[in-house]
């Protein structure tokens, strides 16, 4: 679910100013809502061996790097930022993660000066860059196909805050408190364990109508996934459960290897049947799979 989508067809420089629930999967959902190129700023530590390096900047991702990744690294976030001063010089858009940490949880965390710092950089140099609040909530961090609500608050232009920064840094204040007064109203406050809130807040109704006749093709993609599924949920909620990241990993790994999968049932079917009729494999799996989504807990209820 998409709220205040109008905003996105904004043409000029844009910042997106998103807080960080979800890993990888925040950046691959908000890049779908634009027809334009959208570049992310990630953790400066990915980018350590030179090959990941090449792969994340060809995606349009771009390094920041953290005290914790050391002291030493900090000045390299300058040529970060050029690079993004660069891209809105030509109207592009860049998303950052104003938390700076991953947390899966339904709460917003205090923000970092980051975002402020790099829209007061483009402000000084005449950019004339808008900043845009997203709240991203989701309904599970633990199921497969969840329901998100993508929530769009109002352009924040340089005009509405202090057009020069002061010593006190009184600029980068204002654009982190008017950043965090949006995102308030932007990200749902539920507590882990208010399992209730949960479902009255991202519970979608059924129709008595569309679970009779999803019902054997649900049933249907239960049992021509989870061969699939499963092992790879296992072996990632073993290694990545407590990061932060699992969610994310286990739609990627999914994503990746789908294709695979279906050409092994494709292969083996046709195999043992030599008809062609194994190829309706590729229609009918991810038909049931969707019935399955469908009717499945929407959920940690």
């Amino acid at each position: 679910m998409l709220r205040n989508k109008q905003v996105l067809r904004y043409n000029g420089p844009l910042l997106l100013a998103v807080n960080h629930p979800n890993s990888v999967l925040d950046a691959v959902i908000l890049d779908t809502l634009f027809h334009r190129p959208v570049y992310s700023l990630a953790r400066g530590d990915s980018f350590k061996k030179k090959w990941i390096a090449v792969i994340l900047r060809a995606l349009k991702i771009l390094p920041v790097y953290r005290e914790r990744e050391g002291k030493e690294q900090l000045h390299r976030n300058y040529d970060t930022f050029d690079t993004c001063l660069e891209i809105f010089k030509k109207n592009g858009t860049v998303l950052i993660f104003t938390e700076a940490l991953c947390e899966n949880e339904w709460h917003l965390r205090p923000l970092k000066k980051g975002t402020a710092r790099l829209a007061a950089a483009a402000w000084q140099q005449g950019i004339p860059l808008q900043i845009l609040p997203i709240g991203l909530n989701y309904s599970s961090y633990c199921l497969f196909s969840k329901n998100v609500h993508i929530n769009a608050g109002e352009l924040i232009a340089p005009e509405q805050l202090l057009k020069e920064p002061n010593e006190n840094g009184k600029l980068l204040n204002e654009i982190t408190d008017a950043i965090e007064t949006q995102l308030k109203k932007l990200v749902y406050e539920i507590d882990s364990a208010d399992k209730k809130k949960q479902a009255e807040v991202f519970a979608i109704h059924v129709s008595r109508a569309k679970k009779i006749l999803l019902a054997l093709p649900a049933i249907a993609g239960l049992v021509t996934h989870f061969l699939m599924y499963l092992p790879i949920q296992k072996s990632v909620w073993q290694k990545a459960r407590h990061s932060g990241h699992y969610d994310s990993i286990v739609t990627g790994l999914l994503f990746l290897l789908y294709p695979f999968y279906l050409s092994g049932w494709v292969l083996t079917l046709l195999a043992i049947t030599g008809s062609w009729y194994s190829l309706l494999i590729v229609i009918l799996w991810p038909f049931f799979a969707w019935s399955y989504v469908q009717l499945k807990p929407q959920t940690d209820c």
